[in-house]
């Protein structure tokens, strides 16, 4: 049976945290095995950040589904990391800033794969705002098994989660069973790339 994912209309604060970094490395992987190609510009940065051409947040998230009216997010965030000086870390978190969101840009040397600050900012502003009582419902775009137990901590007071991602790409079934829903936002991916008919 399918979960279908539904939220009361009357919880309309909602917050989004993206991690950028395993969002855009699985996006990459997602399109070189789909067959199609991610442009370099606004929407796309290699290994640094992705996002959905033509579409925001809201659009994402929403996408084929219809629940009424819905209210602006509380904030959205985005999580990444860049090798380079400050006017490089300036242009990205820029760039991310255009997508609409808060960026929140973490420099690295070229030896680290992930810089640590990511994980941490992400946990920090998700539990924050939850504990402030700041969203009703939180977005989560990412993979990783690791935020379990943040996930967990956010529902014990009270929050619904909902983890948005790749379902074929490095996805914790942990992570997925943890949240309360679900969105695999493949095909919305995808038609946005290669500018179909949404």
């Amino acid at each position: 049976m399918v979960r279908r994912f539904e939220i009361d209309g009357a919880l309309s604060r909602w917050m989004c945290f993206v991690d950028g970094e395993n969002f855009t490395i699985r996006a990459q992987n997602f399109a070189k095995s789909e067959g199609f190609n991610l442009d370099e510009g606004p929407d796309y940065q290699k290994d640094i950040f992705a996002w959905f051409p033509r579409l925001r947040t809201l659009d994402v998230i929403l996408y084929g589904r219809s629940y009424g009216s819905y209210s602006r997010p509380v904030r959205t965030y985005y999580y990444t990391s860049v090798v380079g000086d400050e006017n490089t870390i300036k242009t990205v978190r820029e760039s991310i800033w255009n997508l609409g969101f808060h960026p929140e840009v973490f420099k690295k040397s070229k030896k680290q794969e992930k810089a640590k600050g990511v994980d941490i900012a992400l946990a920090k502003d998700f539990l924050s705002n939850a504990f402030r009582d700041n969203y009703d419902v939180a977005f989560l775009f990412a993979g990783d098994g690791d935020y379990v137990p943040l996930v967990e901590e956010a529902k014990r007071i009270g929050k619904t989660v909902c983890v948005v991602f790749f379902s074929s790409q490095g996805l914790s079934n942990s992570l997925k069973l943890a949240a309360d829903h679900f969105l695999c936002i493949e095909q919305a991916f995808s038609h946005a790339w290669t500018k179909k008919e949404l």
